[in-house]
């Protein structure tokens, strides 16, 4: 190892160069936003009328930096219903609510445990919305109902046999494996929204800060977004049978989102820091037990640091390793006592009396900075060269002079701040698999595609091109199996209505022009009545025209695409217009643009793009493709979510349009010939996993050969 006195400068610096500022598409937002749109399109099992209202928490929402070694497990989502509100006591109903209550609320009051930050809640007021004015009427409900902490958070009363028997439990999170898919695990944590500052940590806004941190816009802020009510029983109050039941605890998420996404960049960096090492060195516990510590004693203590440090002990003379020491006795501290105080509840001890952590306290206070700097370059920079190309990683294999260790660690970083454009790319591409894959399975109602483009707003704009594409061809697709209905109906009016650009508001006002017409004439109908000509004269002309603006809105698309992403990547922009002339016949000029999307594709260096064959995808696809992604399907349902069976690169299915063109327009030998070439460099150059893309390009081969032997048999007068 190289002079240890040089190495926490080496690690601060790497640190400080690799964690960039979070771009506004990652994979985990996109996740998230799913979660989210998910979750607003079901209700609680026990009231129908009632909807989630969903929130991102946890480190997706409260990290704005992006370390090479990634800062999320899973995606934390905190959802409230939208017919429930917590009151503090005493106080009287809101006469107004925010628009995303519904017309009946249930209000309940918070009422104190005998445990600091653990509450009960009880039925006080129902609230209804008044039709005279904008303010509600409220009745006042008998007493001695309280609230359930059991999932789905029913009152006393319902029926609660099956609750909780497909999920596993985590402290208040009911946990959603999802490792099978690819995608990260869900904590869903069930909460009653609360609009006040609760009275529980009315000290918290005006207690004297020394250093300025939060300030006061920030803590006013905190304190007009209220906070949450979540189900959670104390340990010390889960053997007793009713408190077990009812009792709830306070939440600060949203304080916490608006607190660490105040602080300063290298704040967030020791943050991480501090987290990579308690976990690697298994001081916490997923599970977030008594017995351990959690990511939540990390963020505390974190918190009471920004509190009570001044700028100066994180901006002078700074030495990342030096503050984590800092930080890490402080917490040997606290476990020693065993008292970790609340950030927000007074008299509240996130450490309880029988925590054996005295071991745990002597392994953090024996740490220096030259024992954390080696930790960190083996445990943490060493993973990160893995990520790099082994002409970089290999690097590692000789750092034994603090020159050599420079070296390495210069080349990973530079190899970093190349790669932030694709990262986003891969970002976006995930995101186009979520979006095809949720919205073939999952039914179309305005509120789930108002919360689609509203997650859409936060990451990456031009998705909603995307998303309406995918939309209009769910509906063309809808409409022959169960009518023009007027639930889709509102959902077209809706996408429409969100485009911005001169070309697709056009589209839009053709589409939005012909529903009209349609709702006021024959497209009202059931599948139980037999369509007229005239109507299903209507409803061909209505398919043909969502296929061909949806085609537009994917042109739109990639032209954003190509615009934006087309220094690491190589996109064709005619991939739909060609998949739309070869399936109405334009084989001609279907032929031009996919001769001239193989030649652009087939020996690019850069990144080259796919199409997710799925879903609504399929009615523009023909049958050939469609039965070899179909297969699969048949034998195995879950294929859908492997992207193998369900992704098709640009360059092979240009290649099978031209292909097929060829064959169409009964082209020459010699033509078919120098296409089995192109087919064959397209199939060295795709990697072996990737299925479709395979199958797809042996198909072609296999009707390129069938159609020269059958030429060739022609022209020696076999046949």
């Amino acid at each position: 190892m190289a002079d240890e006195r040089v190495v926490s400068d080496i690690v601060t610096k790497f640190l400080l160069n690799t964690c960039r500022l979070c771009p506004r598409l990652t994979e985990h937002a996109v996740q998230a936003a799913w979660r989210c749109v998910q979750t607003t399109s079901t209700h609680p099992p026990d009231d129908a009328k009632a909807d989630w209202i969903p929130l991102t928490t946890g480190s997706v929402a409260e990290f704005y930096i992006e370390p090479m070694l990634p800062l999320v497990g899973d995606i934390d989502v905190m959802h409230h219903r939208s017919t429930r509100l917590a009151i503090p006591r005493g106080h009287p109903p809101p006469t107004q609510l925010p628009a995303e209550f519904s017309n009946y609320v249930e209000v309940w009051e918070i009422v104190d445990s005998h445990l600091p930050g653990y509450v009960y809640l009880e039925l006080r007021y129902v609230l209804t919305e008044c039709t005279d004015d904008d303010n509600n009427n409220n009745f006042e409900t008998q007493h001695g109902v309280y609230l359930t902490n059991l999932t789905g958070s029913m009152p006393i009363g319902h029926d609660t046999d099956d609750i909780d028997r497909q999920f596993a439990i985590h402290g208040p999170a009911v946990l959603t494996d999802l490792s099978h898919t690819g995608l990260l695990s869900t904590d869903a944590v069930t909460s009653v929204r609360c609009l006040s500052w609760p009275p529980q940590v009315a000290d918290w806004p005006t207690r004297h800060r020394y250093h300025d941190w939060p300030d006061s816009s920030t803590v006013n802020h905190i304190i007009n977004n209220g906070c949450d009510v979540v189900r959670a029983a104390h340990r010390q109050c889960i053997q007793d049978e009713w408190m077990s039941k009812h009792q709830w605890r306070l939440s600060f998420s949203r304080a916490e989102i608006v607190l660490l996404n105040s602080w300063m960049p290298v704040q967030q960096i020791v943050y991480h820091m501090l987290r990579i090492f308690v976990k690697s060195e298994l001081l916490t516990n997923n599970d977030a037990s008594d017995e351990s510590l959690s990511n939540y004693h990390i963020k505390t203590l974190m918190m009471w640091a920004c509190e009570l440090r001044s700028n100066c002990f994180w901006t002078d003379d700074l030495n990342l390793i030096r503050i984590c020491v800092e930080l890490l006795h402080t917490l040997s501290l606290w476990l020693t006592h065993t008292r970790c105080p609340h950030y927000f509840v007074t008299n509240c001890n996130l450490i309880h009396n029988f925590f054996d952590m005295q071991f745990i306290a002597s392994q953090l206070i024996s740490i220096d900075e030259a024992w954390l700097s080696t930790w960190f370059v083996n445990n943490y920079i060493r993973k990160c060269s893995l990520l790099c190309p082994d002409s970089v990683s290999s690097l590692f294999n000789d750092v034994s002079t603090t020159i050599k260790l420079q070296n390495a660690v210069s080349a990973v970083v530079n190899w970093r701040l190349n790669t932030a454009l694709e990262d986003t790319w891969l970002a976006l591409q995930s995101a186009e698999r979520c979006i095809s894959s949720q919205l073939s399975r999952s039914t179309l109602t305005v509120r789930s595609c108002v919360n689609w483009m509203t997650e859409f707003s936060k990451t990456y704009t031009h998705l909603a091109a995307y998303f309406t594409a995918i939309v209009l061809l769910q509906v063309a697709h809808e409409i022959p199996k169960i009518g023009f209905t007027d639930e889709l109906m509102d959902v077209l009016a809706t996408v429409t209505g969100q485009c911005n650009s001169e070309l697709l508001l056009s589209k839009a006002t053709k589409l939005i022009k012909f529903v009209a017409n349609c709702s006021q004439s024959t497209m009202k109908f059931t599948t139980t009545i037999k369509l007229s000509s005239s109507t299903d004269r209507n409803t061909s002309e209505l398919v043909e025209l969502l296929q061909q603006s949806a085609v537009q809105h994917l042109t739109t698309y990639r032209q954003f695409q190509a615009r934006d992403f087309g220094p690491i990547a190589t996109i064709v922009t005619t991939d739909f217009e060609a998949l739309y002339a070869y399936k109405h016949g334009n084989y001609q000029r279907c032929l031009q643009m996919t001769t001239h999307n193989v030649c652009t594709l087939l020996y690019a260096v850069k990144m080259i793009t796919h199409v997710a064959a799925a879903g609504g995808f399929m009615q523009l696809l023909d049958d050939g493709i469609v039965s070899l992604i179909a297969l699969p399907l048949i034998v195995n349902p879950k294929c859908r979510d492997i992207n193998r069976y369900v992704l098709i690169s640009q360059t092979t299915l240009s290649l099978y349009l031209m292909t097929q063109c060829q064959l169409k327009l009964r082209h020459s030998v010699t033509s078919l010939a120098q296409t089995l070439n192109y087919i064959e460099v397209a199939q060295r150059r795709h990697p072996a996993y990737a299925m479709l893309d395979h199958l797809t390009l042996k198909l072609t081969e296999h009707k390129a050969l069938t159609y020269i032997t059958e030429m060739m048999m022609l022209a020696f007068n076999i046949l």
